[in-house]
């Protein structure tokens, strides 16, 4: 242990959701600590949109101006590249939480009356070849934020999970030409399938070999036999995982998640465990727009407040 601080909160990620929370914490005058393990799920993602003001900007620049912004604030300490080892919790004095944090070989552990996880969630892929040479340039998971760009083009819909019917439905929305490719994983009922004939939804179940294209430009997905279905662009579908093992083993027994091991908190972020929140990706239902994990993240701050003080009262 290196040194030892206390603060108001602690921030662990720095996606949307804990930036928007430490800078509306800040101007609460909480002091607060953010620890960035500096690896954002949307890291291949070359524009984001939907977030008013700023549609299309990389999200690298859009967390670049949320630190900017923040160091106006001497309440918010922002730790880079620092990755939280252990969450846990101290019954006996004013300060709750012990947190361990990392950094390169260096150690240190603060205390802190609250924590924020706004850690996101990790994404596991099909196992295509060359799926990540694609993946944020023509290949995408957000169909609300990548659609609009996609509109009539040759889509295709890859993934092995139960909800591809669901999915397909949703970006049919923006193009009907659109391949479903179950990889000989996915399974869908007959109503399901038959559902999607109807619409014009092409249903393919054979492997998939890999992809082709260019330059991150997607032009065909090989199948395992050879054949070739043209596409200009498309959607995968991920299994989104939460890494939740740097919290005490007793705690996180004692943490309510929902069946895709997402964290159950109530409207405001709170979580099973008294002073200990979530917001954004990590938090029940999951994944969601940048601009929406913002919300949320000024939404559980405002909240962190109220409760600190002991108080019930909008602003």
């Amino acid at each position: 242990m290196s040194e030892q601080d206390e603060f108001d909160c602690v921030i662990v990620g720095a996606g949307p959701a804990g930036l928007s929370a430490a800078l509306n914490l800040a101007r609460s005058r909480s002091s607060v600590l953010i620890a960035d393990s500096n690896r954002p799920r949307n890291a291949a993602t070359l524009k984001s949109h939907g977030f008013i003001t700023r549609d299309g900007i990389p999200p690298i620049e859009l967390r670049g101006l949320a630190r900017a912004e923040l160091a106006n604030y001497p309440e918010v300490e922002y730790l880079p590249r620092a990755v939280v080892s252990g969450v846990a919790r101290d019954r006996d004095g004013s300060h709750p939480f012990t947190v361990e944090i990392a950094r390169g070989t260096r150690s240190r552990v603060v205390t802190s009356r609250t924590v924020l996880l706004a850690t996101g969630l990790r994404e596991v892929f099909p196992d295509i070849p060359s799926l990540r040479g694609f993946y944020g340039m023509s290949v995408f998971s957000c169909v609300a934020c990548d659609g609009y760009e996609r509109s009539d083009q040759r889509l295709a819909l890859i993934g092995e999970t139960s909800d591809l019917h669901d999915r397909a439905l949703l970006i049919a929305r923006w193009s009907a030409n659109l391949t479903v490719f179950t990889n000989a994983v996915a399974v869908l009922t007959a109503s399901e399938e038959m559902n999607l004939v109807s619409r014009g939804i092409r249903l393919e179940r054979r492997p998939i070999g890999d992809l082709e294209g260019t330059r991150g430009a997607i032009s065909a997905v090989r199948l395992a036999d050879g054949d070739r279905i043209p596409v200009t662009g498309g959607f995968i579908r991920p299994v989104w995982v939460s890494n939740l093992d740097f919290i005490r083993r007793a705690d996180r027994d004692a943490l309510t998640v929902d069946r895709f091991d997402r964290l159950s908190t109530d409207r405001d972020g709170r979580t099973s465990i008294e002073g200990l929140y979530a917001s954004g990706d990590v938090a029940s239902p999951g994944p969601q727009q940048l601009i929406v994990a913002a919300g949320a993240g000024a939404r559980t701050a405002a909240i962190i407040v109220q409760d600190l003080i002991g108080v019930s009262t909008s602003h």
